[in-house]
């Protein structure tokens, strides 16, 4: 682990990069030698300690002399590859090159031409799997974790934006007595939401809790992105025209038949996405504290269960907790469970450090905040007392063997090697599947066998005046992915409407 850098320091440190590199500037227009050597500006975190008992976000975001020099750094290829690893296609050279000359409002208005929510996008995008995985600077360092801080600028100026009252809402065309059901406020139902509403239709989107945000307000922490953010992009949307019904469980309260000829809706968007969680199947699962990830940051993000004798539901307090996987969601989960008074947390994954899909930043953040990883190890059977109450796990040691379909070398079983794990709390984050509710109250709508919704190349399904999108259709998804779903359903739902 690296040594920890306060937030000060590193502020100092970019205001003495952005001097040097206004000097140079002012000598003659910067070479491309002059710019990768530039030093990558580091992102300013809460101290590790303190943190790890706080819900206050972590990453806290650059100064404006550490975005223009970060700005700096790129290349301005004519190629813009970075652009192809985007999902939604932001125009990338674009903006950084207006963050580069200080013109931060400009920036964020070019995002804004592709994507809708930069502020969330520029914290959980995993941008060193998409954008900054074909950065020419990353690539000529060998490392994706050395190319242009792309993400970050993106929160900086979306920030900016945010912060300076800047905000301002896109044009909508004049009405055309269209209405559209959006149903699910995730990141693909919002992406539609404000596209459709642009093109002038009446939009209502149908939410089954009672706060839009979809997995950013339930599942991503306030300390990764905070619940403010979200609401302040609904906000926006409603200042549109878009309107939001809550705790509006459709093919419960409503069927989708129903939209479409009762309510009198023109299209409806099924944006449901992966809720339903996958556990082991092992003995001992239904003991008193065994959760799945989605329960346990529920409870947490949207409920506020750690506000003791606030909040509407309690939260299970346990001193050791074993989280069960290696995704961004396990890292989620660990790092709550510190939040929520656990002294011991272990993460606890059947492969190595390098196959695990969860973000680099992430796994560094939660070993700095203390989680122990345990590597090579898998339960096979959750331990528990007279009481049925969880009192450890029973786990197998693995070592790695031949690739599988995933292309990550496949875990075998070490003979002999079982042996227990003590805790009193375990949180399975195995992912999700789609949301099963739609596609069993709507026969219409086809299915594959994973309880995906099928679609076509415009994320039309099989029923008629229906599209789908995000998770429900991709399985667990990012951010990013889900709304470059969102913006192809949107653009076929105008193209229809329109005719």
């Amino acid at each position: 682990m690296s040594e920890y850098i306060s937030s000060e320091q590193l502020a100092q440190i970019g205001e003495a990069e952005y001097k040097k590199l206004q000097e140079l500037e002012s000598k003659a227009p910067l070479t491309n030698k002059d710019r990768m050597a530039i030093p990558q500006q580091e992102m300013p975190v809460g101290e590790p300690k303190e943190r790890a008992r706080q819900m206050t976000e972590v990453a806290l975001g650059y100064t404006k002399e550490q975005a223009i020099v970060e700005a700096n750094r790129c290349l301005q290829c004519k190629n813009m590859p970075c652009v192809n690893g985007c999902p939604v296609n932001v125009r990338i050279p674009e903006f950084i090159a207006q963050v580069a000359k200080g013109e931060f409002k400009k920036a964020v208005d070019i995002i804004k031409t592709t994507n809708l929510l930069p502020a969330i996008c520029g914290r959980v995008c995993p941008q060193e799997k998409q954008c900054q995985s074909q950065c020419t600077v990353g690539k000529v360092y060998k490392s994706a974790e050395k190319a242009v801080c792309i993400g970050r600028l993106e929160r900086f100026v979306a920030d900016y934006e945010r912060e300076n009252n800047l905000t301002t809402n896109p044009e909508i065309a004049p009405s055309t007595g269209k209405k559209v059901a959006v149903i699910g406020s995730g990141p693909a139902g919002l992406t539609v939401a404000a596209d459709c509403r642009k093109a002038g239709h009446d939009v209502t989107v149908f939410e089954a809790f009672h706060k839009a945000g979809g997995v950013t307000v339930y599942g991503i922490p306030e300390f990764r992105l905070p619940k403010s953010i979200v609401q302040n992009e609904v906000a926006n949307l409603e200042k549109m025209g878009v309107k939001f019904e809550y705790n509006y469980l459709v093919g419960r309260t409503s069927t989708i038949q129903q939209f479409l000829t009762e309510k009198g809706f023109d299209a409806a968007f099924v944006g449901t996405g992966a809720g339903l969680p996958k556990f082991f199947g092992i003995p001992g699962e239904n003991y008193i504290g065994v959760f799945s990830a989605n329960e346990y940051l529920t409870r947490a993000n949207l409920m506020k269960a750690y506000k003791k004798g606030e909040a509407d539901t309690p939260y299970y307090e346990a001193k050791t907790v074993v989280v069960c996987g290696g995704g961004n969601v396990a890292m989620d989960a660990a790092r709550m469970a510190l939040r929520l008074g656990a002294e011991k947390v272990y993460i606890v994954y059947r492969r190595t450090r390098a196959e695990m899909p969860a973000r680099r930043e992430e796994i560094a953040h939660a070993e700095e905040e203390g989680v122990e990883f345990k590597f090579l190890e898998n339960p096979v059977e959750v331990l528990g007392n007279e009481e049925g109450r969880v009192t450890g796990i029973k786990a197998l040691s693995y070592e790695l063997g031949e690739p599988d379909a995933s292309g990550r070398r496949r875990p075998v079983e070490i003979k002999g090697s079982e042996h227990e794990i003590q805790c009193d709390a375990v949180v399975v984050a195995l992912g999700n599947n789609s949301n099963p509710l739609i596609p069993a109250t709507t026969p219409d709508i086809k299915v594959d066998d994973h309880g995906h919704i099928t679609v076509d190349e415009k994320q039309e399904t099989s029923m008629a005046k229906v599209w789908a999108g995000g998770d429900i259709v991709l399985g667990a998804a990012t951010v990013i992915l889900a709304m470059g779903e969102g913006r192809k359903a949107a653009a076929s739902i105008n193209e229809y409407l329109a005719k």
